[in-house]
């Protein structure tokens, strides 16, 4: 296979046992080990591997996993999104830059391969600012960004990725690349009367949702945001149909996302920060819903078994801000240290950050959230009340200090829990902030019916909570511990009206409990947005739709030495 593909690409074709066992693994639970890794280092090299692996599907050996192609920027998805027994495209070695920033417009023409914090980097030159960038956003690229629909410290106020693609280029699976945008209803029956391969995608999708219509409706999950499944009800909105709704978020299942032209924000002046310490989770819905009165921008939240890694390990953790920075966020540990003697360490803390052109209003809203939320005296476990501690944070270097600990909190994990792997796969519902009090020692009881330790962060305002389970390092991972956990917390979050992944993603690990989550009608209604876009189904097979338990049983990294 690789000295066919290298024959008609200009990019490379690897196939080491060094290169396939890094692609083997993404950060999730799973070991799937590729034939092939592709680095093309453009669009016509992308066709080129699509038609080839349509002209020889048919001809694999019987023994052999079926031609597939599934493709890959930085390789963060805690989902198993990126993995695949087959080829493996990945972007980040050559299709990577932003050719293209349109100040007037505010968009920017971006490559799928280039890693978010270097296209940030050249935005805020202009003031200009892609406002969905997830907690490791110093580690993903974009292409990642719009496979995934991701979100993060910012979605309480600005949304998710879907709501800032201008257009895409994609090569669908003919073999052609297409650019794709908004339509108007003619420019739509347009499409439709070409009646040709892509003509065809507009026809049958369009047919499926006025079809479906109210099945549609009422299958969208009551949250604000979600990562589940295909986003049918997105791609009509009585005026536009937009074929980016629906590709967005499909992680790689529909087409190969070739180039991304992004909607950005202008960037607000002033910024200002209130933490939150709490000495149990009994607290967090009290918080969130006084907070949410006073519109934060950002409401982010994480546990003591973060910080506490944060703390040990500080100079490693700001080592890479160069000696003023290393100097200025160590210095701004000190207060912590003090409080913490003093007073404890908190088992949980909430960012929230309040933006604007405005300073003085954005003082007030702050010195007001404050005083409401120091009043408040927590009943937690036992009748045991704690009052809540705050800090306004007076400093940039104060304000870097949490919103790295925040946003390194996965990372933290993963390298300093001794002995213990992290192991992602409950990490990532959402249910409304409104139900937080009646929600969450639900939840508490199902974990504590398993001898389990684990972590806790995530987008506290929008009620999307990522709980990290933490498991022994020399002990394979239950996989029946695995699916029963999930398939308690999901029964919980479905009852509540929630969804099971707010923008992590299906996956590996969540496709095979979609059915549970939207039903049989909705279920097949996914399949045949698959089978459009994808009849031989050689984009990236068994995410979204033909997942299976089974699999994730089968593909589980089971050893110390898969995870080094």
């Amino acid at each position: 296979m690789k000295e066919q593909l290298q024959k008609i690409i200009e990019g490379d074709v690897l196939d080491d046992e060094k290169t396939l066992t890094e692609f083997s693994q993404d950060t999730s639970l799973f070991d799937v080990r590729p034939q092939v890794v592709v680095f093309p280092k453009h669009a016509e090299d992308v066709k080129a591997v699509v038609n080839w692996v349509n002209e020889n599907k048919d001809t694999q050996p019987a023994d052999t996993p079926a031609l597939s192609i599934t493709a890959r920027s930085a390789g963060t998805d805690m989902s198993g999104g990126p993995l695949n027994e087959s080829i493996i495209l990945n972007f980040t070695k050559y299709m990577h830059g932003a050719p293209e920033i349109d100040v007037e417009n505010k968009t920017a023409r971006v490559l799928p391969g280039t890693m978010y914090i270097d296209f940030e980097n050249e935005t805020l030159k202009h003031e200009l600012l892609l406002p969905t960038f997830p907690a490791s956003k110093t580690i993903n690229a974009v292409g990642g960004m719009a496979a995934n629909n991701t979100g993060g410290e910012k979605t309480l106020r600005y949304g998710k990725t879907e709501e800032y693609i201008e257009k895409l280029k994609v090569v669908f699976s003919d073999g052609n690349e297409y650019e794709i945008k908004a339509l108007s209803k003619n420019e739509l029956e347009e499409k439709i009367n070409q009646n040709d391969f892509e003509g065809n995608i507009y026809k049958e999708i369009w047919e499926l949702i006025q079809n479906n219509e109210e099945k549609i409706k009422n299958a969208k999950p009551n949250v604000s945001k979600n990562s589940a499944g295909y986003y049918l009800w997105n791609v009509w909105n009585g005026t536009t149909f937009d074929l980016n709704r629906l590709i967005v978020g499909s992680q790689g299942t529909l087409g190969i996302i070739t180039e991304i032209t992004f909607r950005l924000v202008p960037v607000e002046k002033f910024s200002k920060l209130l933490v939150v310490f709490m000495d149990g989770m009994d607290g967090i819905p009290a918080v969130v819903n006084k907070a949410l009165k006073y519109n934060p921008t950002s409401m982010e939240t994480y546990d003591d078994e973060t910080l506490k890694l944060a703390i040990r390990f500080w100079r490693g953790f700001i080592k890479e801000r160069g000696f003023l920075g290393f100097l200025k966020m160590g210095l701004s540990f000190i207060p912590d240290f003090f409080m913490f003697i003093t007073g404890g360490i908190p088992k949980l803390i909430t960012l929230i950050e309040f933006t604007g052109d405005n300073e003085a209003e954005l003082e007030k809203k702050l010195s007001d959230l404050d005083k409401e939320l120091t009043s408040l005296h927590i009943t937690t476990g036992g009748d045991k009340k704690f009052k809540i501690r705050t800090q306004e944070v007076k400093t940039k270097a104060g304000e870097e200090k949490y919103w790295s600990i925040r946003r390194d909190s996965f990372k933290l994990l993963r390298e300093h829990s001794k002995g213990k792997r992290t192991a992602p796969f409950i990490d990532d519902f959402i249910v409304s902030p409104e139900v937080l009090p009646e929600f969450f020692p639900e939840l508490q009881n199902i974990l504590a019916q398993y001898p389990i330790d684990y972590s806790i962060a995530g987008h506290a305002g929008s009620g999307n909570f990522h709980i990290i389970p933490l498991m022994d390092l020399a002990e394979p991972i239950p996989p029946d511990t695995i699916l029963e956990l999930s398939e308690k917390v999901y029964s919980l979050v479905l009852s509540y009206n929630g969804s099971i992944t707010a923008e992590h993603n299906d996956g590996i690990i969540r496709t095979p409990f979609l059915r549970k989550m939207y039903g049989d009608e909705i279920i097949a209604l996914f399949q045949k947005v698959k089978d459009t876009f994808d009849p031989n189904n050689i984009f990236n097979p068994g995410k979204k739709v033909g997942g299976s338990k089974q699999y994730i049983k089968d593909h589980l990294i089971q050893s110390k030495n898969q995870t080094e």
